[in-house]
């Protein structure tokens, strides 16, 4: 059997993988091996075929062992761990969650409901870096496989709603402290009138005592119209992701669909929505649109375009922690025949980031 060594299986996206494996009965056709940057020698987790300690995930001698290596341990590990291992040698297959190899010309940014035939040809060219894409292009694409599918997209303006979860577990937890605080300012003051409230909330998000030390400014109550850092575009590097990495998902290498706009994170605890401007390359009537949606994969979630199925279905709440990725408001904008506006939310922590490296690790075995 094959050997497969997974690294940050403890952090959010690690964990979320851990429990689909575990669900889905994963660990039986291959030999675990569980490495750690702080815990060597400790026991590892119980499932199938798993080695019974933790291995170092720095030593190379170990990590040469693995025919598989499957980490979610982030780009820092990526940039100190992985050339000096493939410089040593070692030939396996590496799949990653993180962004560091994402655009390196012998990668594969992978999204099985959509590239799966590509990813296919690459591993029969002997392709051995399978990288995970950016949670909001890859949520994007399954929402609109369809259009994508029959070559339909000119160009897009998405606009993302992107949960704390997306920063990771300690902005999740300081976004809820943050509410916390809100929540121990409402108690303290009964029976204040709204303006006189909203002056002292105002005030707590200011204070120091007001817990901000991940995000670096208040997220409840407010939103933070900047993700990741400035590029010399005038983009920041999260809305620079979504044209780069979605063409390259799709195989796009002569014609790139533009994609743009900007990214804004919200105080939903988990899962990403965007709101889309699509120019088609050409009319289409909106039945063809929605069928076209509707019919693309198994897991997009496609909600009619009203007031009470958009606020039942389309939304953060109803989709976290499920594999749907929903998308609905479909309809013909004022701007002409050939512009269709969308809303798309999907949990970034599953079809957004841990569910494609499952499926990838599935093909290898």
């Amino acid at each position: 059997m094959k050997k497969v060594g997974f690294i940050g299986w403890r952090g959010m996206v690690g964990s979320v993988l851990m429990e689909r494996m575990k669900t889905e009965n994963d660990f039986g056709p291959f030999e675990s091996y569980f490495f750690t940057t702080s815990q060597k020698g400790l026991a590892a987790p119980k499932y199938k075929n798993t080695h019974s300690t933790l291995l170092d995930a720095f030593n190379l001698d170990e990590l040469k062992g693995m025919d598989i290596i499957l980490t979610c341990q982030g780009g820092d590990y990526t940039k100190e761990v992985y050339q000096n291992l493939r410089s040593s040698g070692w030939n396996g297959h590496w799949i990653d969650a993180a962004s560091a190899l994402r655009m390196k010309d012998n990668s594969i940014i992978v999204l099985d409901p959509v590239n799966r035939p590509l990813i296919e040809q690459y591993i029969d060219r002997g392709g051995k870096d399978f990288i995970g894409g950016n949670c909001t292009v890859s949520l994007l694409l399954i929402a609109l496989q369809g259009l994508f599918r029959e070559n339909l997209v000119e160009w897009i303006s998405s606009m993302t709603y992107q949960a704390a979860s997306g920063a990771g577990a300690k902005n999740m937890i300081e976004l809820l402290g943050q509410m916390n605080a809100v929540g121990e300012c409402l108690n303290q003051n009964p029976g204040t009138d709204a303006l006189l409230l909203d002056r002292k909330m105002t005030s707590l998000m200011h204070s120091q005592d007001f817990p901000k030390e991940n995000f670096g400014h208040p997220l409840a109550l407010n939103v933070l119209p900047w993700i990741d850092v400035e590029l010399p575009s005038g983009q920041s590097k999260e809305e620079w992701k979504a044209q780069v990495e979605a063409n390259k998902i799709l195989g796009n290498a002569s014609e790139d669909i533009k994609i743009d706009g900007t990214c804004v994170r919200v105080g939903a605890l988990r899962s990403h929505s965007q709101g889309l401007t699509i120019k088609l390359k050409k009319s289409a009537d909106i039945k063809t649109v929605e069928e076209l949606i509707q019919g693309a994969n198994p897991w997009v979630k496609f909600v009619a375009n009203n007031k009470a199925e958009s606020l039942k279905s389309l939304t953060p709440a109803a989709v976290s922690g499920t594999m749907n990725v929903a998308i609905g408001r479909v309809r013909k904008m004022s701007m002409g025949e050939d512009f269709i506006n969308a809303f798309t939310v999907g949990d970034q922590l599953l079809w957004g980031a841990a569910e494609p490296l499952r499926c990838v690790l599935k093909m290898l075995i």
